[in-house]
C-alpha cells in the first residue's frame, strides 16, 4: 500500500497516507497499540475497505485492475478463527485446495505434512465444536499455509498457541518466505518473536507510521542501543515520544 488515507468515515480517517512495502521472502511486523489502525491497514490491503487516497497492490495489480489476481494472491489469517461448523479439519483444507486451484496430490501432501508439523494428524476428522482455540487457530494457519500465496497476512498468530505449536509455526513461516517466496505482513504484540524474526518492522501510532526499518533500525530511532536495549523498550519509548511523553493507551 502505498500513502493510503483511509478508514470508515470520510471526515474522520483512521489512516493518515500510510505506505506499507513487503517484498517477496520478506517478513514484515506491523506493530502498535489497540486502535493505531493495524486492523484498517490489514482491512484495505485485503481490498475490503477502499482508500480515500492513495493505492493498494498486490502481485503487482490493484483490485480494480484484476480482481481475480488480487485475491487469489492472498492468504489471510485473522485474530479470531471462523470456521465452517460441519467441515472437519481435513474438509477445511480441501475446499481451500479446491479454492486456490491446487490439485488433489499435491494438496493431499501438503495436508499431511502440515498435520504432522502442528500435530493435528489425530483431528483431521474432528468437527471444530470438538477442537480447542488453539486447534481452530491450527486450522486458520495450516489452511493458509496450504496455499502458499504471493502475500501471507496473520494477525495475531500466537495467541492461543502452545509453544510446540508456536515453533512449528515460525518454522512453516521461515519455508514460505525463504523457500517458496512468500511475502508475510505480520501483525502481533508479541514484540520479541518479532525482533529476533522479521525483517523489517512498521510502527503505526494514531493511523501513521511512526517509525520503521529492521529491529535494530527501529531501535536506534527511539534513541536505544546496545545489546541490552529491547523493541519491547524501543515501542514505549516511540509511543511516548508520540503521546508527548504521557503514556495514553
Amino acid at each position: 500500500m502505498k500513502a493510503v488515507t483511509g478508514g470508515y468515515s470520510v471526515r474522520r480517517p483512521v489512516l493518515h497516507e500510510v505506505t506499507i512495502r513487503v517484498n517477496p521472502g520478506e517478513m514484515v511486523g506491523l506493530i502498535g497499540l489497540n486502535g493505531a489502525g493495524k486492523s484498517t491497514a490489514i482491512k484495505h490491503i485485503l481490498g475490503l475497505m477502499s482508500p480515500q487516497s492513495g493505492q493498494v497492490r498486490v502481485a503487482g495489480v490493484t483490485l480494480e485492475e484484476n480482481r481475480v489476481l488480487y485475491r487469489s494472491s492472498t492468504a489471510y489469517v485473522p485474530e479470531q478463527p471462523s470456521l465452517f461448523p460441519n467441515l472437519t479439519v481435513k474438509e477445511h483444507l480441501q475446499w481451500t485446495a479446491m479454492a486456490y486451484a491446487i490439485d488433489r496430490e499435491t494438496a493431499a501432501a501438503k495436508m499431511g505434512e502440515l498435520a504432522q508439523i502442528f500435530r493435528m494428524s489425530e483431528a483431521m476428522n474432528a468437527l471444530p465444536d470438538t477442537l480447542s482455540k488453539g486447534m481452530k487457530q491450527k486450522v486458520m494457519l495450516m489452511s493458509a499455509l496450504l496455499v502458499r500465496p504471493p502475500l501471507l497476512i496473520i494477525d495475531e498468530p500466537f495467541l492461543g498457541l502452545d509453544p510446540l505449536a508456536t515453533r512449528a509455526l515460525l518454522g512453516a513461516l521461515e519455508e514460505a518466505r525463504s523457500v517458496h517466496g512468500s511475502a508475510i505482513l505480520l501483525s502481533s504484540h508479541i514484540l520479541p518473536a518479532l525482533e529476533r524474526r522479521a525483517d523489517r518492522l512498521v510502527v503505526l501510532h494514531r493511523g501513521r507510521i511512526i517509525a520503521e526499518g529492521s529491529p535494530a533500525e527501529v531501535k536506534s530511532q527511539a534513541g536505544l542501543s546496545g545489546p541490552e536495549s529491547t523493541l519491547d523498550d524501543a515501542f514505549e519509548s516511540l509511543v511516548l515520544d508520540a503521546e508527548g511523553g504521557t503514556f495514553r493507551a
